[in-house]
């Protein structure tokens, strides 16, 4: 297993050079009128230096005034210690703005990672263990409609049923207008009732996969000999289905939870800008429609480090919790 874990990081460290390689020499396919941009509003700001200056000076601190492969290596060389430029629009250093935002997509995504478990595994294993009924059909409608539903449709619903007709929540943003004035327990409140719809909408359009996905295993370990020859031997169906189907259901079940656990860190793009979720996919949106180029280049690199690293979080676990499996 050591071994096996050395390799599979020394194999990612190789896979995310190249491609951050790749989206570097994408950034600089960007026009350079992002560049100029930016180099004329700071000129215009009170004691700043002439327009010209500051092209000279944003070219050369990302790399643009030399070629695609010197200025990655300039730029990686500071990526691998943790500096990667001041972000254009937010005028912070890349990495203060992420701190800033990261936990609240964590909030969002760690709050629809729970629920997700605790509705679709539960509900794909009834619709399992009831195959072709009523329970079965209205289990597959809901997975598929979770499947099938755009998350930007789905939220504008919510928000239209919830904010505008009913008015329980507001349209958008983590805080009330009288957050300030709340006592402390009065904010965590009010920044969780803020955070209710986005919530459900990222549960809905993630669970619907679960639920297929743990139906369609239970099935087939309903179907395994073993499941017949403790049915067989007088074993009641509660022990069948608690014991030893649900345990062995889990196997690829957890494998694929494990796949999913960086993207609590990766953000919800469409679901935070609708709601105005400072979060990183929100400001990653704004990032790229400004061309902030640092930002933008962080958040990506920032995703195919966590794809990477769902990986072997996913093959790790399927070889702790099946026995079975031995990496050779």
């Amino acid at each position: 297993m050591k071994k096996f874990v050395i390799r599979r990081l020394l194999q990612s460290i190789v896979i995310l050079f190249f491609v951050s390689f790749i989206i570097y020499g994408i950034m600089r396919c960007m026009p350079s009128s992002y560049v100029e941009t930016q180099a004329r509003i700071l000129s215009t700001k009170p004691g700043a230096k002439t327009y010209q200056e500051w092209i000279d000076q944003l070219n050369k601190a990302y790399g643009l005034d030399v070629g695609v492969l010197q200025g990655y290596i300039k730029w990686a060389s500071k990526a691998i210690v943790g500096d990667f430029g001041d972000s254009w629009y937010w005028n912070l250093p890349v990495t203060v703005k992420f701190s800033k935002v990261i936990w609240h997509s964590f909030a969002l995504g760690f709050a629809s990672f729970i629920l997700e478990i605790i509705i679709a595994i539960p509900l794909g294993i009834l619709s399992a263990k009831k195959q072709y009924s009523k329970t079965d059909y209205a289990v597959t409608v809901l997975a598929l409609i979770g499947i099938s539903i755009p998350s930007f449709f789905l939220a504008t619903l919510l928000k239209y049923v919830f904010s505008i007709k009913l008015g329980w929540f507001d349209l958008f943003g983590v805080v009330g207008r009288m957050h300030e004035q709340l006592s402390a327990i009065g904010q965590f409140l009010d920044i969780a009732k803020h955070y209710v719809l986005p919530v459900i909408t990222l549960t809905i359009i993630s669970m619907g996969s679960l639920m297929r996905y743990t139906r369609t295993n239970m099935l087939e370990v309903l179907n395994a000999d073993y499941i017949r020859t403790a049915r067989a031997k007088g074993l009641a169906e509660k022990k069948v289905i608690n014991y030893h189907a649900f345990r062995n259901t889990l196997i690829p079940i957890i494998t694929l939870l494990g796949s999913s656990i960086p993207n609590l860190f990766a953000g919800a793009m469409v679901t935070e800008t609708i709601f105005q979720i400072p979060g990183i996919g929100y400001t990653s949106y704004q990032s790229m429609i400004q061309g902030d180029i640092p930002f933008t280049m962080f958040y990506i690199v920032f995703l195919a480090f966590l794809t990477l690293l769902g990986t072997i979080i996913a093959d790790i676990l399927y070889a702790v919790v099946d026995p079975r499996v031995r990496i050779n």
